[in-house]
């Protein structure tokens, strides 16, 4: 079976008004604007996951999440890159080389406890499904544990 690629060329709109089940913004910060988010949910979409730094305005976060769409904040969902960054220094610290699959059962063991970690603190602070909020307030935990753990406060 051959592999066929469909285009479609759109003279007016941009990116966000074009139907989609699933948004990946990985451009830039601020690219889904209130109107652009207002868009995508009367196409359809059912998740967003942004890839890069806050590529959704807060008002395009507020959208939706007053419209129940699946929301992965930048804060969790590209925690990736960092987290791969990660095991490529652990590695060149050990003198070790992983196989890709070790990789990426680490890769994947990081991305699954993030999203149990911003889960739970979404939920416990009264947020529930929240991952903003999760995000945020389990990333503040975490620095000032470390904090009050080095005597710093």
């Amino acid at each position: 079976m051959k592999n066929t690629l469909l285009l479609k060329f759109f003279e007016k709109g941009d990116i966000w008004s074009v139907p989609c089940d699933i948004a990946l913004p990985c451009a830039t910060q601020n690219e889904i604007s209130e109107a652009q988010a207002k868009t995508l949910v009367r196409n359809g979409v059912m998740a967003v996951a942004e890839g890069a730094n806050m590529p959704s305005t807060l008002e395009a976060v507020n959208v939706f999440h007053q419209n129940q769409i699946l929301f992965g904040p930048a804060k969790a969902a590209n925690a990736g890159g960092v987290g791969v960054s990660a095991l490529e220094m652990a590695q060149n610290s050990s003198r070790m080389s992983w196989s890709f699959s070790e990789v990426d059962e680490h890769l994947k063991n990081i991305m699954k406890n993030i999203y149990k970690n911003a889960s739970f603190v979404a939920k416990e602070y009264g947020y529930e499904g929240n991952l903003v909020v999760g995000a945020n307030i389990a990333g503040f935990l975490k620095v000032a544990d470390t904090m009050i753990a080095q005597g710093i406060v």
